[in-house]
């Protein structure tokens, strides 16, 4: 039973946030939280920073439901996520991470959502991308997207589309908290694609809903995970290779080739770019190829579930004016 607003006592949801040298950006983070003007969203921060400058804006933030800890020992995001979620009340979880934003009317959304559908494990929704100045870069939708705003996806056409890319941004996904703790959470052995492997893990559990509104804003800049972990290529492309053979078999035999070749082509294609990040152009012309041995009905299903377009565009347009 869905008990989203029926303890007024209980948080309803837990904001965990897992902290380290964010001070650039942690304010704005914690303002887009007070926007929202939820007494019944508890925020659970844990903090590895190297100073106290992150302490001292928390401190700023009384008007939240705080529950602050330095802890500089803990320094894999994983950790302090997965810590986080052990000390929460509430019965749904979302992440937010030190550079993310929420936009207004996210918690009516993903309220609504869940009233609509309480058995689902995990209601999602797009991002927009944002630069490190806030500025609007796109946005970046699910390929979930039928007639209706809120769908619900369960099964092999979610599996499917999820193994190819993981198309969820990680400020996103609101989970049941139940859920993420039966499927134990983050592997803290993946410190680039453990939100991914968390997401194909509900997958199996149970359905998803898909609410086609932007909710949050993911910001892309220099510092962030995504441009500092592809520096780490070998292990980068590891870290994809590790998800998708864990989770393809989950697809039925006869359809495990096809979501296998879907999901290499595209774990190609995510290194050709994190390598050209870098300036190593190297991995590109095998991604091409893979790209162009692709039938083109495969090509097409490629293109719709890895939202590469969406994901690419912004990164280019924040080079180009000199953002990232």
């Amino acid at each position: 039973m869905c008990d989203v607003g029926l303890n007024a006592n209980r948080p309803w949801l837990a904001v965990v946030m897992p902290i380290h040298n964010g001070a650039m950006y942690l304010r704005e983070t914690l303002c887009s939280l007070a926007a929202e003007a939820d007494e019944r969203v508890e925020i659970i921060i844990i903090d590895s920073s190297d100073d106290d400058r992150c302490r001292r804006i928390v401190s700023d933030f009384g008007i939240l439901n705080i529950d602050y800890s330095f802890r500089p020992d803990l320094k894999p995001w994983t950790v302090k996520t997965n810590q986080a979620v052990s000390r929460a009340r509430a019965p749904y979880i979302t992440m937010l991470h030190q550079d993310d934003l929420w936009l207004p009317g996210r918690l009516k959304i993903v309220r609504d959502a869940f009233k609509a559908v309480p058995e689902a494990a995990a209601c999602i929704t797009p991002s927009m991308i944002v630069d490190m100045r806030g500025q609007h870069l796109g946005t970046w939708r699910c390929p979930l997207k039928k007639k209706a705003r809120v769908s619900v996806w369960s099964g092999e056409p979610l599996l499917i589309r999820l193994l190819t890319q993981n198309f969820i941004s990680i400020a996103a996904p609101v989970i049941r908290r139940v859920d993420w703790l039966a499927v134990n959470g983050l592997d803290e052995a993946l410190w680039y694609t453990a939100d991914w492997d968390l997401y194909l893990k509900l997958a199996q559990r149970g359905s998803i809903i898909y609410a086609d509104v932007p909710t949050v804003s993911f910001r892309v800049h220099p510092q962030s995970l995504t441009i500092t972990g592809a520096r780490s290529i070998i292990e980068f492309q590891r870290q994809m290779r590790m998800v998708v053979d864990r989770h393809n078999g989950a697809v039925s035999a006869g359809r495990q080739r096809h979501a296998r070749q879907l999901a290499e082509v595209s774990v190609a294609v995510n290194v050709a770019l994190a390598s050209a990040i870098s300036r190593n152009f190297r991995p590109v012309w095998p991604a091409m190829k893979r790209l162009l041995r692709l039938s083109p009905r495969m090509l097409a299903k490629y293109l719709m579930y890895s939202r590469i377009v969406e994901r690419a565009v912004p990164r280019i347009r924040a080079r180009l004016s000199g953002a990232l």
